[in-house]
């Protein structure tokens, strides 16, 4: 497996949209499960983890993604 050619699939529109979109759900549920009660509470949040919660889930879904592609046209 190359890692640039990893990159480079992972950067293509139909990966990075769909990463977006699961990132957007999964992010803004991971969000409101952690600071969830922080959020009701009126006390302040931990923006290192709202950003977290969002990254993480784009990297899982566009590299999840970007492999399977890799893997097709290996057939």
């Amino acid at each position: 497996m190359s890692l640039i050619r990893l990159l480079r699939i992972a950067r293509r529109r139909q990966i990075v949209l769909p990463a977006l979109k699961v990132a957007l759900v999964v992010g803004t549920l991971l969000n409101l499960v952690n600071q969830g009660g922080n959020l009701i509470g009126g006390q302040p949040i931990n923006f290192l983890q709202v950003i977290l919660n969002f990254l993480v889930p784009y990297c899982v879904s566009s590299y999840s993604a970007a492999r399977n592609e890799m893997r097709r046209c290996e057939e």
